[in-house]
């Protein structure tokens, strides 16, 4: 083989070394790559409910309505049933401390399970006054009207919303008034009390006024 010849095969047999070197290098940092990528790997967060500073459920015995607040703000407007008069609904701040999904209805022996005959309808917020709650009911038409045992009873629909958008622990306060804090929930867009309800008061105040006279003349002792 000539001079030249021989310069020639071992250029190129020093290409195909330096060449074999860099593809063992790149081997080499690519496995170190994923080495220390799967190193710095950490396991996905979970995924939580945000949580809320400020939630607030407002309930209006005389105007027969739940708000929704969320850090004062208003979220949701229900039309709900409260207490009748000889089971009113209890006046109060309260907790929610249990929530049940399609619950069984159990009272003095009776037990009705999940289904659309179920007095407490598909979901039960159980208040921190045993006995009392937030549920659904299987007489939507007492909606809107003074018709429970004292829960606070919702439509369907609604009750499956507020669900979805409460918790165990978010604050409830029963108004047995139309005071401050009810009139700031619902706002300038509050509806009107009641007819049966406005006359009631009606009444009431005529009496107290004619008790107050009586006593003043010294006649209502």
């Amino acid at each position: 083989m000539s001079d030249n010849g021989q310069k020639q095969s071992k250029r190129i047999w020093v290409a195909a070394a330096v060449l074999a070197a860099m593809a063992a290098s790149g081997s080499v940092v690519a496995q170190s790559g994923r080495a220390q990528g799967a190193e710095q790997v950490s396991p996905a967060p979970q995924t939580q409910r945000p949580a809320v500073s400020d939630r607030l459920i407002v309930v209006s015995i005389p105007d027969r309505k739940l708000v929704l607040l969320e850090n004062g703000a208003v979220k949701r407007v229900y039309p709900v049933a409260v207490g009748k008069p000889s089971t009113p609904s209890p006046a109060g701040r309260f907790t929610i401390v249990r929530r049940v999904s399609d619950p069984t209805y159990s009272h003095n022996g009776k037990v009705v399970g999940p289904g659309p005959k179920n007095p407490v309808g598909s979901r039960w917020m159980g208040l921190s006054t045993r006995g009392y709650g937030i549920h659904g009911t299987n007489e939507p038409n007492s909606i809107g009207k003074a018709a429970s045992h004292g829960c606070i009873r919702m439509g369907k629909a609604d009750l499956e919303e507020l669900y979805t958008l409460a918790e165990v622990g978010d604050a409830v306060e029963i108004h047995a008034e139309h005071d401050a804090t009810v009139a700031m929930a619902l706002g300038e867009a509050a509806p009107a009390v009641p007819a049966e309800v406005a006359t009631e008061t009606a009444a009431n105040q005529v009496l107290v006024a004619g008790n107050a006279a009586a006593t003043e003349s010294g006649l209502g002792q």
